[in-house]
């Protein structure tokens, strides 16, 4: 787990612990393919909510009431002029420029599959479908952004915080992806990072155990980044203040909306990546959490935001499982920590469960049929 993070004052319920800038973050390679357009810098949605909306419900006709509530500032989007990359501001596209992004410019070959980095990308789409939970890129982006620094040593103190441990030598726990089974896959994903990007400052990332640790660092600590205009938009509408029957047409038009959408695109509504935040790696996992994450600017800042009151001193945990995982059995909950984060819980929840029957959650018991060669085609998208 994290290293624990403490209350350093009375904190209410709703209020927000603090606003977390990350060390290195990068969007999910399948965005582009699902044309889901973020800033390539900080993961801002570069659609407008309007056309958030009519992608999301294939319908080019729909119009949104409220335009003015969007964000979305079309006229600032900038692109990098050698490979076309889209940022949603001057400041981001040099932001990348000056950290990172000299090193991963392809240029000219954005377009040419054999270049080492759309192999590299190319590899880590076929072994990781959507939903990604952590990225290739954001591995490269550590590489290039050290590559690329003045004070390389700075940067790579910056990325010793985080967790790299790939098993858990006392209770005997693998990282999942790291076992026998992946081997080849995290070979061939090996020399692909390495054909890329190799650097003799940083060689020991690039040796099959460095590579299994840098690959544990943000399997372990990356936290996924969502971003929506839409999103935006309707918390936006939900603060205007209306006449009454204008609000209720107002709500009942986004309720129908968001159903309208699950229809017909399902659960894959944001821009989405992953980062490594400092403060929030530091952060301990409670099944029952005071705090929880959210990304209410529609970019890559982080907000930690208090689930209950919190008093001076007291841990402040927030959860490592989605809302789903968390209502599945100690059994169930404890299988996905071990495999993806390396710890038993002991948390008020699960010591209240600890003489609960050691068996699988129900959703889980429906798919525990399924073949060994069928968890290996999956697996790898849960990290």
């Amino acid at each position: 787990q994290g290293k624990g993070l403490f209350a350093t004052r009375n904190i209410r319920k709703g209020e927000t612990v603090f606003v977390e800038r990350p060390v290195v973050s990068s969007q999910f390679l399948w965005n582009a393919l699902y044309n889901y357009r973020a800033c390539d810098h900080c993961l801002r949605a570069l659609e407008t909510a309007e056309e958030n909306a009519q992608r999301l419900l294939g319908k080019s006709s729909l119009v949104l009431p409220h335009p003015e509530q969007c964000s979305i500032r079309k006229d600032l989007h900038q692109q990098c002029p050698r490979c076309q990359v889209t940022y949603c501001s001057a400041e981001c596209r040099q932001a990348a420029l000056e950290q990172y992004h000299q090193v991963l410019c392809l240029g000219p070959s954005r377009d040419d599959p054999t270049h080492p980095l759309n192999k590299l990308q190319e590899a880590w789409r076929n072994m990781h479908y959507p939903p990604e939970t952590s990225s290739i890129m954001l591995m490269a982006r550590m590489v290039a952004t050290i590559k690329q620094a003045k004070d390389k040593e700075w940067w790579i103190k910056a990325f010793s915080q985080f967790c790299s441990k790939t098993a858990n030598e006392e209770e005997e726990i693998v990282h999942k992806l790291l076992g026998d089974k992946f081997k080849g896959q995290l070979e061939l994903l090996r020399l692909l990072f390495t054909e890329a990007l190799y650097d003799e400052y940083l060689s020991r990332w690039f040796t099959p155990e460095g590579f299994r640790s840098l690959f544990a660092l943000v399997g372990t600590n990356g936290q996924g980044i969502g971003t929506s205009s839409l999103s935006q938009w309707v918390h936006a509408c939900d603060a205007l203040d209306l006449p009454v029957l204008q609000r209720e047409e107002l709500d009942a038009f986004i309720d129908q909306l968001y159903k309208d959408i699950e229809k017909e695109s399902g659960e894959f509504l944001n821009c989405e990546g992953s980062g490594l935040y400092v403060l929030q790696s530091c952060c301990n996992h409670s099944c029952i959490p005071n705090a929880e994450t959210s990304f209410p600017e529609n970019n890559f800042l982080l907000h930690l935001t208090a689930l209950e009151d919190i008093e001076a001193g007291e841990e402040i945990c927030i959860s490592y499982l989605d809302c789903c995982q968390r209502e599945r059995s100690r059994h169930s909950r404890n299988k996905i920590l071990r495999e993806n984060y390396l710890f038993t819980c002991s948390c008020p929840k699960c010591l209240a469960q600890a003489d609960d029957a050691d068996v699988t959650s129900d959703e889980e018991e429906e798919g525990e049929g399924e073949t060994d060669d069928a968890e290996l085609e999956d697996e790898m998208t849960d990290v």
